[in-house]
This record gives structure tokens, C-alpha cells and sequence, in this order.
């Protein structure tokens, strides 16, 4: 494989990794002057979206009265991606459930803070269903427009743009690669492949165990998206002692339980994939079948078993590339 640069950086509340294939042309910017220009644009895209920052602009759309406010075209895009989740899910992966996480205890930024032991979750967690949509889904009514650069939603409804944003940026960083070989950008578990040199030398990407962390699976990806959403990384125990999570049934408020601790999934971009893995998780068993059958996925059970679903690729050789949960 040709020499690539590789960097590794905090960024999101996650550990970001990009790395970069020679260019494609001459006057293209060396690799390592691409990877420190994705390192400044993935912080400057942290610090304006991020709920947890009361400067950024998330939290000021949050906290303005108004049903119309100013909006940036980084805020009205991360917006649009929301919504489409939404749309692409019907309504389960719900980017207006800001309220619902706080009073689950999840207001404060848990990055740095070590995760409650899941499997003492699982076993104090109510009987599992699927989650459902909102019976209102307060989403449907919120309005991104251009022309105005405004934002038009129901007076308190606050944003979250959690993992839809991870997938977000790593596509729009992939978007600003194409005239490199091959590269693999990765925001958290959110991975954006791409490049002629990865068509004919796919990246290996290793899918770890929720429960032990060990490498489950290895996945041949020459273009597109991968994505694994899991119960492991962010659970906590709420006001009350009860444990919880960040993957919320929209239905309830409460952290989905659901049959399953961690999905994978592969799309044609890193959005979709976080779309995908968060749906499939909070559909359960069933569901998640339907949902990763097209483009492939993988689900791991509560008890710890894995299964394969779709059209995987035999496994081979990792890199070390490791699809690590959002």
C-alpha cells in the first residue's frame, strides 16, 4: 500500500483518526497539510454544535425564545441532517430529544468520565421491546430555510445533533479528500472511506465486541460508510440510581432497551450508517434485520452473541481500523 499520513486527535467527546493517500495531482496540498486542515475544520465543527458548549451555536438556538432565529449555514446544514435521520427512520433516530437526555442525566458531557458497567445494566433493565416514534414528532415541524438563513421550530424545542453531526462531518471531510488516493476519515466510530487507490485496496475495518472490546469481525470497505452505535460507551446511572444511556426511546424518554447492545452498519455515506446503526438498535432484533439487510450489518445480542446480517464480505487481514460505538 502507498505511504499514507495518519493522525490521530480528541475531537467530539471521541478520538478522531484521519488518514490520507498521496494526491492525485501535483499542486494538490501535501497529505499532511489536508490532515491538519481536517484536524481545524472537525474542532471548529465541535465547538459550534456541540450542546454541551453554552458559546457554541447549538446552545444558542437552544436557549432563543423565538420560533425563528438566525442560523449559519453549518447550523442550518447539521440541522437538515438531523431531520433527514429522522425522515430516513421514521422517526426513531429523533434529533429533538435534548430535554428528555438531560433528565435522563445526561446534560453535562460525559467525555473522560468512565461508563458504568453494562452488564450490571443489562441486568436491572425493564423487559425489552423496540422503541417507537414520538406521537407528536416535534421534528416534522421544524423548518430550515435558506433564503432567509433562519430556522423556524416550536418555541422550546431544543436540537441535539449527537451522532448525525459525528456522520456528518466525517462526509464532508471525505468530500474535501476526493483528490487524494485512498483516505479513511473516522469521528468517533463514524468512518467516511473513500479514493481510487481504496478500489483497488479496500480498507479493513475491525467491528469490537461491546462487552469485551475484542475485534469481532473485519470488514472489507472500498468506498462509502460504517458505523457502530452501542449501549457500551455512554451508560451511566440517572438522578434516581437507575441506569441509563443515550440511545432514547422517542416514545418514553427512557433509554431503549431493546434486545440488543451494539449495531454496525455499512451505507453510502458515514451519515446514513449512523442512521442506520442507531435504528437498528433501537428496533431490536427484528427490526435491525430489515434495516441492515440491504447494505449489510452487524448486531450483537444482549447475551453477547453476534450476528451477521447482509451482504458482508469474507473477513481478512485488519489494518486497524477499529469501529468503535457512538
Amino acid at each position: 500500500m502507498s505511504e499514507t499520513y495518519d493522525i490521530a486527535f480528541h475531537s467530539m467527546g471521541s478520538d478522531v483518526r484521519l488518514l490520507i493517500g498521496p494526491p492525485l495531482l501535483r499542486q494538490t496540498p501535501s497529505p499532511a497539510d489536508a490532515a491538519w486542515r481536517g484536524r481545524r475544520y472537525v474542532e471548529d465543527f465541535a465547538a459550534r454544535l456541540s450542546r454541551f458548549a453554552a458559546e457554541s451555536e447549538l446552545s444558542a438556538l437552544n436557549r432563543d425564545p423565538r420560533t425563528r432565529i438566525p442560523a449559519s449555514p453549518l447550523l442550518r446544514t447539521a440541522l437538515r441532517a438531523g431531520i433527514w435521520a429522522a425522515q430516513l427512520s421514521g422517526g426513531l433516530v429523533d434529533p429533538t430529544l435534548t430535554g428528555a437526555l438531560e433528565r435522563a442525566g445526561y446534560a453535562a458531557s460525559l467525555d473522560g468520565s468512565p461508563p458504568a458497567s453494562l452488564e450490571q445494566a443489562l441486568a436491572q433493565a425493564p423487559p425489552r421491546r423496540p422503541a417507537r416514534p414520538h406521537p407528536e414528532q416535534l421534528w416534522r415541524r421544524i423548518r430550515v430555510e435558506d433564503p432567509s438563513a433562519t430556522v423556524r421550530r416550536p418555541a422550546g424545542v431544543k436540537f441535539d445533533t449527537g451522532g448525525t453531526g459525528k456522520g456528518l462531518c466525517a462526509d464532508a471531510l471525505a468530500h474535501q479528500l476526493g483528490g487524494y488516493t485512498r483516505f479513511v476519515v473516522d469521528c468517533g466510530g463514524d468512518l467516511a472511506i473513500g479514493g481510487v487507490g481504496a478500489q483497488l485496496e479496500p480498507y479493513e475495518v475491525e467491528v469490537e465486541h461491546p462487552l469485551t472490546g475484542e475485534a469481532i469481525r473485519t470488514v472489507s470497505v472500498a468506498a462509502g460508510g460504517v458505523a457502530t452505535s452501542g449501549l457500551n460507551v455512554r451508560v451511566w446511572r440517572d438522578p434516581r440510581g437507575r441506569f441509563a444511556h443515550h440511545l432514547l426511546d422517542p416514545a418514553s424518554g427512557l433509554p431503549a432497551w431493546t434486545g440488543l447492545i451494539g449495531a454496525t452498519a455499512l451505507a453510502p455515506s458515514a451519515l446514513e450508517a449512523e442512521t442506520l446503526s442507531k435504528m437498528a438498535l433501537l428496533l431490536g432484533p427484528l427490526g435491525a434485520r430489515r434495516v441492515l439487510a440491504e447494505h449489510g450489518g452487524l448486531i450483537v445480542h444482549d447475551d453477547g452473541d453476534v450476528e451477521e446480517i447482509g451482504p458482508l464480505d469474507r473477513p481478512r487481514g485488519a489494518l486497524g481500523l477499529a469501529g468503535r460505538a457512538a
